[in-house]
């Protein structure tokens, strides 16, 4: 996500960054690439001119020109600049406690990923221990109702809907269902229109005016740019928005509709859609997105999705196996399928510094990983556990079970004991771990 402008940046940062020495000239240069920056990820002009004109006042400064770091304070200014632009800081739902019934009320175009975004919102709150509801009033697009029943069951999330042409009617419905029944979170999916239109407002006021929502979140697909700010603009002059969810954001490599929203509406990005699965919905942190488009990388990130997949005590015994070295072929293969987990390759690559924007899709191996897990799965249990084992004749066997060549077979068990070694090492190194444990820290 966000490739082309995270190349961008980070050139920028990378070239100002580490000058003992700056001039107003060279402030001038850099802020000049990043207004072209800003302008080719499609970034609203108004936008681009705030954040132009606030950097430039305060790279030129004494502060600047005269510091220890001048290249680091340019390259401060720049990141704190965006941290501003995309939100300052975390926004998270307004949810009344588990005694008392919240409404959220999901909004947008035609093909925004909405009815997707509404069954993945659910998920994460059941996940907190909220009882939802879904509730199906988007009645124009043709089985928009079915899919969101069929997201619904999924995620194991209760879905009301009625064989009614009435959305007003359907979610008074489900609201006094939630009521009778006791769910405490109530999502309700409205309709939408391949545009803004009056018919399409007319009918979400009324919707509105009915469930009367503590959340009303617009969905927009960040794919479209700039025009998604245009887009949630209109929503909240005619409906009132309390926040956006950008949607398909693994797939936007520009960042033109995360940088244009806050400043354009003055609404905050609650969430970002990061993959089709039911996990697939993140919360919106500007200081680390803005870490992320810079080349800073995001190991905060990174270390909550290995803390979502690993407890603390798999993560010991894991570390004891490999200091004993008692990691087993078995114990690799978990390890691949935790890493599967986990996210793309790609985008756990893009959370460490240095590399957001600098990786190409094609570099990278999903085939390997695809024939590493068929050999392992082809070997025996016993085999896996003790890999001395696999002589000439079982990897023979191995090769033809997983449909892959005694060579690959034979690589991929060199790869292992060489993986093996590096780890053990790197866990030896006191000194590497605590460098590990401070850049995390940070």
């Amino acid at each position: 996500m966000l490739e082309k402008i995270s190349e961008k940046f980070t050139d920028i940062v990378r070239t100002l960054g580490g000058k003992a020495t700056i001039s107003e000239k060279n402030v001038e240069d850099a802020v000049e690439q990043i207004k072209l920056a800003l302008l080719d990820a499609d970034v609203n002009l108004r936008v681009v001119r705030r954040f132009v004109n606030a950097t430039l006042e305060e790279a030129k400064g004494e502060k600047v020109l005269r510091s220890v770091d001048p290249g680091q304070q340019f390259v401060k200014i720049v990141h704190d600049r965006m941290v501003s632009f995309l939100g300052d800081t975390r926004q998270d739902l307004q949810l009344r406690g588990p005694d008392t019934q919240s409404v959220i009320l999901l909004l947008g175009l035609q093909g925004s990923g909405k009815t997707t975004t509404a069954a993945k919102l659910a998920f994460m709150l059941k996940n907190k221990g909220r009882k939802v509801l879904l509730v199906a009033c988007d009645l124009v697009r043709p089985a928009a109702v079915e899919q969101l029943t069929v997201l619904g069951a999924q995620v194991g999330v209760d879905i009301y809907r009625e064989d009614s042409s009435d959305p007003v009617r359907v979610a008074r419905a489900g609201l006094e269902k939630a009521k009778r029944e006791l769910y405490d979170t109530v999502i309700i999916d409205t309709a939408g229109r391949l545009q803004v239109d009056e018919a399409l407002m007319e009918e979400l006021l009324k919707v509105r005016d009915a469930v009367k929502p503590l959340e009303s979140l617009l969905v927009a697909d960040s794919m479209t740019g700039q025009a998604a700010a245009d887009i949630a603009k209109a929503f909240d002059e005619k409906i009132g928005l309390t926040g956006v969810i950008l949607s398909k954001f693994d797939s936007d490599a520009r960042g033109g509709a995360a940088l244009s929203l806050k400043t354009v509406t003055g609404k905050p990005i609650k969430f970002i859609g990061t993959s089709e699965k039911p996990e697939g919905l993140e919360p919106f942190y500007p200081d680390r997105i803005a870490g992320r488009i810079l080349g800073m990388g995001d190991i905060v990130g990174l270390v909550e999705k290995a803390q979502a997949v690993y407890d603390q005590k798999e993560a010991e015994a894991l570390q004891d196996k490999l200091e004993s070295e008692t990691f087993t072929l078995q114990d690799y293969l978990e390890q691949l399928g935790s890493v599967k987990k986990m996210g793309s390759i790609k985008s756990m690559l893009e959370m460490l510094p240095g590399l957001a924007g600098q990786i190409d899709e094609a570099s990278i191996d999903r085939e390997g990983m695809k024939y590493e897990e068929a050999i392992l799965r082809s070997m025996t249990v016993k085999e896996r556990k003790n890999h001395l084992i696999i002589g000439p004749s079982r990897r023979t066997r191995i090769a033809k079970g997983s449909g892959t060549s005694v060579a690959e077979v034979n690589r991929l068990l060199k790869k292992f004991e060489k993986s093996r070694l590096m780890m053990k090492k790197m866990l030896k190194n006191k000194k590497y771990q605590q460098q590990l444990m401070g850049s995390g820290g940070r």
